[in-house]
Order: structure tokens, then C-alpha cells, then sequence
């Protein structure tokens, strides 16, 4: 076989990505078939993962009500849970203090949920869909569209055994071509199949543009005794700076671990925002150390969060595809809260393509009722409720907050019915323009507080070597000389990795030197790069990060 031959794989349906929307309708493909006595149809599940739920993070605190609809039952069949939430609440930080919020609004209450390791959730997910015997694919990283015109007629996978500069390695593989009459992009935030196509073909034409935010989250053990498990913190305030959206978290979860975290909006002004640092700063905080003092860190990851809301949802529907969960903006941003969301898309996504196969006519008019079944269905319904919700937040947390606060008396009204946004990146400002205070970050001790390149380290992040950079940057030289100048290289700052590094050296001009190996697959540059050229595209199959009990 040549390089330029690649096998085939033709299946009913294609889903890309092996997270909740993904294998939520995997899982209800198949199940619906079955109620209806028909055959169910062939699915192959691709997940750029090494295993199921090797690149799954979140909070996590989830709501139930997306398993109540995909398993009934699913409480008594072992789910790996790691608590009830019994305890809730809201507190707002000062450098020193913790002040409790005296009213946290219904529509922002985690009564009734539960608090996961979106890893460990997933594989069981997994389980579930190799018991009603649906192909996974896990190390198989989808690269491209397949087009046949205007309609999507499936994905091409990533060809393995490439070299740094793209040459055949003697373990060479071409990438398959998987066809298939209806393809679901279930790729996350800011996906590379999904986002090139909400790109090609216009979708987001009309819309709000996404906002997005950076979350980083440390698992740690702690003590015996420590603490009493479901207990649930949301924080406002200290460590961030008036002008930047974001707040953390404290979770108790089982075996006496402790998820902490912090969500910051790319959308601040600061050119020198780093989620990382903040992080470190949160756990400086005495009612966050008294937590984790004398315990031991367990985990490390960050991702990107979609948080526009609903007028930022891109069209949903095209020939021959659908659009899942993250990378369909089904996140509500007041809640923190997705893995749900993600489930019922999958389930939407399910009922309309089984229909449409059946009908064969998986034209973009006939899988236009996934839209439809999303926007009127629980998920709009929920994010229409909180529809002005993170944009309000562009202005200031003190204009958010008096927003927010409006919105909730007029059913996410506020003053207009939609509020405008702005692209993440366009809102930095220039070094030499900004005046906001300087987040204090405290100095590694290599225990408790990190550097970068510590944390990565729990994130079981690996990568090959010798294989092209998954991080592609137009052009270094503007790096080196223009945003050196206007922005003092922000990549080194936003990025929670470490992987973007500007090397001085004797006697040579400074250049940009990637560590892509510490890559998590957050997709920050991708977004926050202030002059948009940066492109994050998926690297081998099976590298990145492992997350365990995230």
C-alpha cells in the first residue's frame, strides 16, 4: 500500500468523539432500534483518546436529569459516583476572608446532583455501549471532513508514523476514511471537524460568536478526616481582578478527595492572564488551604468551556452531519454545568437519525429537526433561561452581576432580548494600555504550590517525539517582533501548560520555541492568541493527556 491509499470503513452512522454526546447517542441508537424491532445500525465511535475518558474533564458537578432520560434505572446499576451533593454554597472571597452569598437563585442550585469524575463516568458510559455492541475506536484521532459537495459523507482519520517533518516512518500507517450516511461531530470545544465546519459552511452566520473561558482544576487527597464528602463550594471574588469574568470551586468528593478549581473568561482585558497562576493564588487562600494543607495532589488538567449560551449556537444541521454538545455550545455558563446538556443532544441527535435512515434522506431538511428538537427541547429551554447570562459579564463583574441580577427577575430577559458579544481575543488589551492589577502568584515550593511544568506532570500528558507539531503557528516572526511589543507574548501567560515559550539566547535574535509534548489539548491558544494565528490540530491518536479521577 502506497501512502496515497487509505482503507475504507462504511458504516450508518459515524460519531466523532467519546465523551458524553458522543456516546450518548451511540447508546441510544442503538437502544431505539431495538424498542422499534428494527435493526439497529452500524456505528463506529472514534476517540482520539488512548482510552475512553482519557481526555474527559469537568468540574465536575453533574445534573442527573441527561442519565434519567438515556438509562432509567441507572442509580442501581453501580454507577461510579462520588457523592450526593448535601451541602452547597456561595461564597465571596477577599485576599483573606470567605463571605457567604446569603441567596444563591434556584436557577443556579445544585440540589438533586451529583458530584463525578467525568473520566471515570465516561468509561462507564463506555461499558455501557460495548454491552449493546457498538464499535469504539479509541487512539483514532479524525483529521478531516469527507465532502461530497455540500454534504458530509464521513471523516478521515490521522495517519500514524509520520516524522517531525512529515516523512513516512517505517512504522507508517495511512489514516482509514470512514463513509458513512450521517456523520456526528461530538468533538468538544472549539473541535477541529466541527469547528471547520461551522467555518465552511457559514453556521454561526446571524449568531452571537462564542465566548469561552479557561478552566484548571487540581484533584487532591487529603488527610482522613478531613472531610465529610458532598460538599459543594462556588467562589466569586479574590483571586481575579474586577475586569475578569471567572470564580472556583471546592468539591468533596469520595475516598477522601478534594477537586478544586478555578474558570477564568479569555474574554479579559489582561494580556498577562494566566489560569494556571490564579489557580496557585486560589489555593494561597486560607479557607482553600486549610482544605488541601498536608494532603497529596492527585491530578492536574484544564480545557476550554464554550459559554456563549444560546445566541451564540451555531446551525446544528447540515447534509449528511450534526453537531454535539460542546462543540454545539450546550454549556450553561451560570450553572457550570454541560454533562447533561451533552447526553440529551446525544439523545436528540439519536431519535432524528434513526428516523432519517429510515426514511434514507439524511438531507440537511431532514436532520433539521435535531435542531429544532435541541433549541425546543430541555437544552433550550434551560439555556434560553440564562440567555444573557455571559455576556453581561464583557463590561465587568460589578455591570455582570447588577445584569445578572435583572435577568433573573425577567426570566433572562434584562433589558433587550439578546445581548451582543465580543470575540474572546478582541477585548486583550495592549501591555502598554492595561492598568489592571497584577494577579499575586506565589513562588513554586514543589509541594504545594506549582509550576507549570510540575502540574503537567499529573496530567499523565505524553506525546511521540518525532511527529509533526500539533500546534501550528503562522507566522513566528510576529511573535518575535510585533507581539513581543504589543501584547509581551501572551501565549506565554494563557497557555496552562507551558508550551509556548519565548528563548532568548547570546548573540541571536529571540524566537518562539513550542513544548508540545506538555500539551493538554485545551484549546486555549487556539482561542486567545490575539492575532488569531494560532491553530491547535490533533496530533497522533492516543497522545495527550490521561486524566484519572477528573
Amino acid at each position: 500500500m502506497n501512502a496515497t491509499e487509505r482503507e475504507q470503513l462504511e458504516v450508518d452512522v459515524c460519531i466523532v468523539g467519546g465523551g458524553p454526546a458522543g456516546l450518548a447517542a451511540a447508546i441510544r441508537l442503538v437502544q431505539r432500534a431495538r424498542e422499534r424491532g428494527t435493526a439497529a445500525p452500524s456505528i463506529a465511535l472514534l476517540e482520539k483518546g488512548a482510552e475512553l475518558g482519557d481526555h474527559a474533564l469537568s468540574g465536575a458537578v453533574m445534573d442527573p436529569r441527561g442519565l434519567d432520560r438515556l438509562l432509567p434505572g441507572w442509580r442501581d446499576e453501580a454507577p461510579p459516583l462520588e457523592g450526593d451533593v448535601v451541602r452547597e454554597a456561595m461564597l465571596h472571597l477577599t485576599a483573606t476572608r470567605a463571605l457567604r452569598v446569603p441567596w444563591v437563585p434556584k436557577i443556579a442550585s445544585h440540589h438533586g446532583c451529583q458530584i463525578v469524575s467525568l473520566q471515570k463516568l465516561v468509561r462507564w458510559l463506555g461499558e455501557k455501549a460495548e454491552a449493546l455492541e457498538i464499535d469504539i475506536f479509541p487512539g483514532f484521532a479524525a483529521t478531516g471532513l469527507l465532502r461530497d459537495g455540500a454534504r458530509v459523507v464521513g471523516v478521515r482519520t490521522g495517519d500514524r508514523g509520520v516524522d517531525r517533518d512529515g516523512r513516512p516512518k517505517a512504522n507508517h500507517e495511512p489514516g482509514y476514511d470512514v463513509l458513512a450516511r450521517v456523520t456526528l461531530l461530538a468533538d468538544g470545544v472549539r473541535g477541529n471537524l466541527s469547528g471547520a465546519l461551522i467555518s465552511a459552511d457559514a453556521l454561526d452566520e446571524g449568531r452571537n460568536p462564542m465566548v469561552y473561558a479557561v478552566g484548571a482544576k487540581e484533584v487532591w487527597r487529603v488527610p482522613e478526616g478531613r472531610i465529610r464528602g458532598g460538599h459543594v463550594y462556588h467562589t466569586l471574588g479574590w483571586p481575579l481582578a474586577d475586569d475578569t469574568f471567572g470564580g472556583g470551586w471546592i468539591y468533596e468528593m469520595g475516598g477522601q478527595m478534594v477537586s478544586i478549581g478555578l474558570v477564568v473568561g479569555l474574554d479579559s482585558p489582561d494580556p498577562r492572564l494566566d489560569v494556571h497562576g490564579a489557580l496557585q493564588a486560589f489555593k494561597a487562600h486560607p479557607f482553600v488551604r486549610a482544605y488541601l494543607e498536608g494532603g497529596e495532589l492527585v491530578s492536574y488538567g484544564a480545557k476550554a468551556i464554550p459559554e456563549g449560551g444560546y445566541w451564540s449556537m451555531p446551525r446544528l444541521a447540515v447534509d449528511g452531519a450534526l453537531i454535539l454538545g460542546d462543540a454545539a455550545g450546550a454549556v450553561n455558563a451560570m450553572r457550570l454545568k454541560g454533562i447533561h446538556l451533552a447526553i440529551e443532544c446525544g439523545i436528540e441527535a439519536a431519535e432524528v437519525v434513526l428516523d432519517a435512515l429510515a426514511r434514507d434522506d439524511t438531507s440537511r431538511t431532514s436532520l433539521l429537526a435535531y435542531e429544532r428538537r435541541v433549541k425546543d427541547g430541555p437544552v433550550g429551554q434551560e439555556l434560553y433561561r440564562v440567555r444573557n447570562f455571559r455576556q453581561a459579564f464583557q463590561r465587568g463583574r460589578m455591570r455582570g452581576m447588577l445584569h445578572t441580577g435583572l435577568q433573573l427577575l425577567t426570566g433572562g430577559r434584562g433589558l433587550h432580548e439578546r445581548y451582543p458579544a465580543v470575540e474572546d481575543h478582541l477585548l486583550t488589551r495592549r501591555i502598554d494600555e492595561y492598568r489592571g492589577r497584577r494577579l499575586p502568584v506565589p513562588d513554586p515550593d514543589g509541594s504545594y504550590f506549582l509550576d507549570k511544568d510540575a502540574d503537567v506532570y499529573y496530567s499523565g500528558t505524553a506525546h511521540e517525539e518525532n511527529q509533526p507539531p500539533h500546534l501550528v503557528v503562522l507566522d513566528s516572526g510576529l511573535c518575535r517582533d510585533r507581539c513581543t511589543e504589543e501584547y509581551g507574548n501572551p501565549c506565554e501567560h494563557f497557555c496552562p501548560a507551558g508550551v509556548y515559550e519565548i528563548v532568548t539566547a547570546e548573540d541571536r535574535p529571540p524566537r518562539l520555541h513550542l513544548n508540545f509534548s506538555n500539551c493538554v489539548h485545551c484549546k486555549v491558544c487556539d482561542i486567545a492568541d490575539p492575532y488569531g494565528q494560532i491553530r491547535w490540530v490533533p496530533p497522533e491518536g492516543g497522545d495527550g493527556p490521561r486524566y484519572k479521577r477528573t
